[in-house]
């Protein structure tokens, strides 16, 4: 087993019943979230959600929300015994982000991901640091920070399978 968090940061009140039941459908339980305003972005909520389910489950809830409009999220899973942890990113004008992580959260980029930006940018700086920024997910970082510091404080809830 393995756990992460959902954090809807911002969605339309009419998908919230939609969002509940695809994140629930994903590790297999079902789910009632917390919803609250969002507000970095009035007249839309958000809602944080602990899970835990087997190692793969932070893919299948950031599948199951994908391309949904107006919704931004994240998904997180810690590594587990044989899996890396990740994090997955979605906004509606990026669309959606993956990340290996490592044990503390951080994402880890492969040497082979680092030696193909190094031969792509031939010693040029500003475009290594823009490679590397989308390696990182710098964008994403980006759109999100605001709906971040927007959820500090709210409640949180645990979707676990049941039996």
């Amino acid at each position: 087993m393995t756990r992460g968090v959902l954090f809807v940061h911002s969605a339309p009140r009419a998908l919230c019943p939609h969002i509940e039941w695809a994140a629930g459908g994903a590790v297999g339980a079902q789910a009632k979230f917390d919803w609250t305003p969002q507000p970095a972005a009035p007249g839309l909520v958000r809602a944080e959600i602990c899970w835990q389910a087997s190692p793969g489950s932070g893919a299948r809830i950031a599948s199951a929300l994908r391309g949904w409009d107006n919704v931004r999220y994240e998904v997180t899973e810690e590594p587990s015994a044989g899996f890396d942890g990740g994090r997955w990113s979605h906004t509606p004008s990026l669309g959606i982000y993956h990340a290996v992580t490592d044990v503390h959260g951080n994402i880890v980029v492969s040497e082979d991901v680092i030696r193909a930006v190094m031969e792509r940018t031939a010693g040029n700086a500003t475009e290594l640091t823009a490679e590397l920024d989308r390696a990182l997910g710098r964008a994403w970082d980006d759109e999100l920070e605001s709906f971040r510091h927007a959820g500090e404080g709210a409640p949180v809830r645990w979707l676990t399978k049941v039996g």
